[in-house]
């Protein structure tokens, strides 16, 4: 039986990150986590991309990054979205939800 998770474009993964790092100050484990859960174990993000796609938003200026001590031992990295993020993230939603609202109408006809 094939694995079902899937790997993720660029942009759609950048688009994930914004609206998981949106719901509140995360670092990049819990970021991959929660994409995963969220999916239903279907699309799973692997650190290679992961970690190189946050770099890109921060230096964008659509994610802010600062250590804090977590609960349980070592410094965590958590990630946080700017305003610039915000807006960003409404405007890559639209174009998606709009991009995909076409592609379903063609696989539907």
């Amino acid at each position: 039986m094939p694995d079902k998770k899937t790997d993720l474009i660029q942009g759609t993964l950048d688009l994930l990150i914004l609206k998981t790092v949106g719901q509140g100050p995360i670092h990049g484990y819990g970021i991959a986590q929660k994409i995963l859960l969220t999916s239903k174990e279907i699309l799973q993000v692997q650190q290679g991309s992961l970690y190189p796609a946050l770099h890109r938003l921060q230096r964008k200026g659509l994610l802010k990054s600062e250590w804090k001590e977590s609960g349980n031992g070592p410094m965590a990295k958590l990630y946080s979205l700017t305003a610039a993020g915000r807006k960003y993230f409404q405007e890559e939603k639209a174009n998606w939800q709009r991009y995909a609202g076409a592609v379903a109408q063609v696989l539907e006809s």
